[in-house]
């Protein structure tokens, strides 16, 4: 019997591209997604923990869709919180069905709709000790999936017709050191795989992404890779790294950001700080501060410390809430003003623009080289390169007008 499957995900892209592709592996003839929860037979929620705010959003939708009928949990949820999750209409994924997974369970699943992915995970865990990371308890040690799994996964997606490729994890930068590879073989494997396709590299961490770094800017050499790194330094202070167990230096930071500016000009560099960590001071302020001047990333994603349950921190003093809120605020007005100075010199240029998404109405949204969003008028086709003339900054992105299709 056929059934209507609906499907929503939270927090990162590893979960959301596990929330994907479990629907594709529980998807049987005949069944169709939903885009209504109350219309679907069962629905399946992908959730995340990072924060406490967060787990609590978790838990009220999961309640609104048990209410609704069958419901399956999957995700970082689970292995923290199962007690609270058991009631009428809820099924568990449990962390071990979870773990399972990247032992062979995610490895030959046919994928019937590419479009429920936000991309491919290659490895479960980590190989940090964070003191307060949840993520790392709840996912445990490094799992990497094999090279040639990924890839027949990757290339069933792309004859579905999908020509942007996400690949994901806690921390791609780990991927096969515990199945004797590493991320820029996999790249290498990937890029190799016929077709008119990009690459988009999903988080690492900079420990691991410093011991692999002249391979890694090898591997990102091919034109199929979008020239885009995503590398979290949480702080900008050696002494708060510290008591964070990072188990890296501020040093490390600059140097994965020096190397990855000079090799490849025209690239994109995220991070991501977290605000009221536990002895912050205004001296760690200043350090942050003057690391976002200097390394002058594209995007920032500023997180205020939240203490969970089971990690070291959890019961450590954090700073005032008047000093978090303005430190808050000076790394957002940073961070604007460092990523106008960035976009300003494209103002007038050309670029050649692939279309990822659909936009507003009457807008289409593509990705340059480098991964910066841009926003062009007109019905252009999906996957789609065309030309372009930058002529505006957004908020977060950039504006362009159609030159030649």
């Amino acid at each position: 019997m056929s059934r209507k499957i609906y499907v929503e995900s939270y927090g990162c892209t590893q979960e959301k591209s596990e929330a994907g592709l479990y629907v594709n592996k529980i998807m049987q003839e005949g069944d169709t997604l939903s885009r209504n929860p109350e219309d679907a037979d069962l629905r399946v929620i992908g959730t995340c923990a990072v924060i406490k705010k967060t787990e609590t959003k978790m838990l009220e939708r999961i309640s609104l869709l048990a209410d609704m009928g069958k419901t399956e949990v999957i995700g970082c949820l689970p292995p923290i919180s199962s007690g609270t999750l058991k009631e009428k209409n809820v099924e568990i994924i449990s962390s071990r069905e979870f773990r399972g997974f990247y032992e062979g369970g995610l490895d030959e699943i046919e994928i019937r709709e590419p479009s429920i992915l936000d991309g491919i995970p290659i490895n479960q865990g980590c190989t940090g000790n964070c003191n307060f990371c949840i993520s790392r308890i709840s996912r445990g040690k490094l799992l990497s999936r094999p090279v040639e799994k990924i890839c027949n996964q990757v290339s069933m997606i792309l004859s579905r017709g999908q020509k942007e490729i996400r690949i994901s994890s806690l921390d791609t930068a780990a991927y096969g050191k515990d199945i004797n590879t590493g991320l820029p073989d996999l790249i290498h494997n990937i890029v190799s795989l016929r077709g008119n396709f990009k690459l988009r590299v999903g988080m690492m961490e900079p420990k691991n992404t410093e011991e692999i770094l002249d391979d890694l800017m090898g591997a990102y050499g091919d034109e199929k890779v979008f020239k885009f790194l995503h590398l979290p330094v949480q702080d900008g202070d050696n002494r708060i790294l510290e008591l964070m167990n990072r188990e890296y230096m501020v040093d490390s930071y600059y140097k994965i950001n020096r190397v990855f500016r000079k090799t490849f000009r025209d690239s994109v560099f995220s991070t991501d700080i977290i605000v009221g960590y536990p002895g912050s001071d205004e001296e760690s302020f200043q350090n942050t501060c003057e690391l976002l001047y200097m390394s002058r990333p594209d995007i920032v994603n500023i997180t205020t410390f939240s203490p969970r349950q089971y990690t070291r921190d959890f019961s450590k003093k954090m700073p005032p809430s008047n000093l978090i809120k303005r430190w808050s605020g000076e790394y957002t007005r940073i961070h604007r003003e460092i990523l106008r100075e960035n976009y300003e010199p494209l103002i007038g240029k050309e670029k050649d623009i692939f279309i990822t998404e659909v936009g507003k109405p009457g807008t289409m949204i593509g990705r340059d080289n480098a991964y910066r969003p841009v926003v062009v008028k007109g019905g252009i086709p999906l996957f789609s390169t065309i030309n372009c003339r930058i002529v505006e900054i957004g908020p977060t992105y950039l504006m362009g007008t159609l030159l030649r299709a």
